[in-house]
């Protein structure tokens, strides 16, 4: 990477994200995925190789590139056939610090992040009773005279086990029927100092994407530690969900362009009835469909990723994106997993693991109905449906 990334062009970007995959093959997410494993090792190597500083500015020690930058590295991450979920949240969280946060929250975090001392991976928002209502969340946090006590219960917390820090939504007012939003603050938890205060439960899931249960027991937040004005947290943290659903975006992207070469690889090698399959129009046209599909949702999470970049507005193309790369990605999956038949569900491949870990996207972070309203109510105009 040039010198604070001003440098650094986006096929520099590829080649070098391709070549520190190259060194984490399919044996080595294979066997983590028996084991429900942290890629300790990998992670490491894109914390050295500054990769997972790519957001942060020049001053504070990392990188200094743009939303598009980093939508680059999480999409080639994927591409090489690894998961990028191990640490996109680094990415994402981070946002809500850099564009709300004090002069002095940001000179005391941000460069042992960028440097890898500290790890910023956990976004503590979904409750169990909650779902993705937001505004509805039960955690409190009570002010006593320099600190803030926070008791509450966060659900899906991915990597919370691999975090020193952990961004915080909680309550501290009552809700307002007029402004549900209202009364929801962000802190900046530090996990390492919390002891029994914070109890993290372990979620078995289909796919390895080490996420958790928090239950958080009376804990003591110093004041210093809420990040912007309090009440203001939910407004903050939409700033961050706009960056994370394009950057899911694109990663969604490299999910299906992995799909699609190996499609398209195994189509053309594999011989049956003296033929290769992919001489078959019923094997090449979904191949070729999705191709299509693939490119023109990756238009949309280009445009996204720019006006977030230029400061605009851009909830309606950040939902966009996601819902169209999610999509891509699922259907690339579909027709990878057709064209290789009986052997894609064989481990060996590593077609049924890109498979489950795609699928999540269809879900979260933020589920496709819920894209759907967004759409309907804020591009549409029609009437609310929840």
């Amino acid at each position: 990477m040039g010198e604070g990334g001003e440098s650094i062009t986006h096929d520099e970007i590829r080649h070098a994200v391709r070549d520190l995959c190259s060194r984490f093959p399919g044996e080595y997410w294979r066997e983590l995925d028996r084991r429900a494993g942290y890629p300790e090792e990998f992670v490491g190597a894109l914390t050295n190789a500054g990769w997972l500083a790519a957001l942060i500015p020049t001053e504070y020690g990392g990188a200094g590139l743009q939303l598009p930058e980093a939508c680059l590295i999480l999409e080639e991450i994927n591409h090489s056939g690894a998961s990028s979920a191990a640490c996109h949240a680094q990415m994402y969280v981070m946002g809500t610090l850099l564009r709300h946060g004090s002069e002095e929250q940001k000179r005391r975090h941000l460069p042992a992040i960028a440097s890898g001392e500290v790890r910023l991976q956990a976004f503590g928002v979904t409750e169990p009773d909650a779902g993705l209502d937001t505004a509805a969340i039960r955690t409190r946090a009570r002010r006593q005279g320099d600190s803030y006590r926070i008791t509450g219960n966060k659900i899906w917390i991915s990597r919370a086990q691999q975090s020193d820090l952990m961004l915080l939504l909680a309550r501290t007012s009552d809700p307002d029927p007029g402004r549900r939003w209202f009364g929801l603050s962000t802190f900046l938890v530090d996990l390492r100092a919390a002891g029994h205060r914070v109890r993290i439960v372990p979620i078995e899931t289909m796919l390895n994407h080490n996420t958790n249960e928090v239950f958080i027991d009376d804990l003591e937040v110093p004041a210093e530690n809420l990040i912007g004005e309090e009440g203001m947290g939910f407004r903050y943290i939409l700033d961050g969900m706009n960056a994370e659903r394009i950057l899911i975006a694109a990663e969604c992207i490299g999910d299906a362009r992995w799909f699609l070469e190996h499609a398209a690889d195994h189509a053309g090698k594999r011989v049956v009835f003296g033929r290769p399959i992919g001489q078959n129009q019923g094997v090449a046209f979904p191949i070729a469909r999705v191709h299509a599909h693939t490119q023109a949702a990756d238009l949309m999470r280009r445009h996204a990723a720019e006006l977030y970049a230029q400061g605009e507005s851009c909830g309606a193309e950040a939902n966009m994106a996601k819902l169209l790369c999610a999509d891509a990605s699922w259907e690339a999956a579909n027709v990878c997993i057709d064209t290789y038949g009986g052997v894609g569900f064989a481990r060996e491949y590593d077609v049924e693991r890109k498979f489950r870990e795609t699928r999540l996207f269809q879900v979260a972070p933020v589920s496709t109905n819920m894209v759907l309203a967004y759409i309907a109510q804020n591009v549409l105009g029609l009437p609310r449906s929840y």
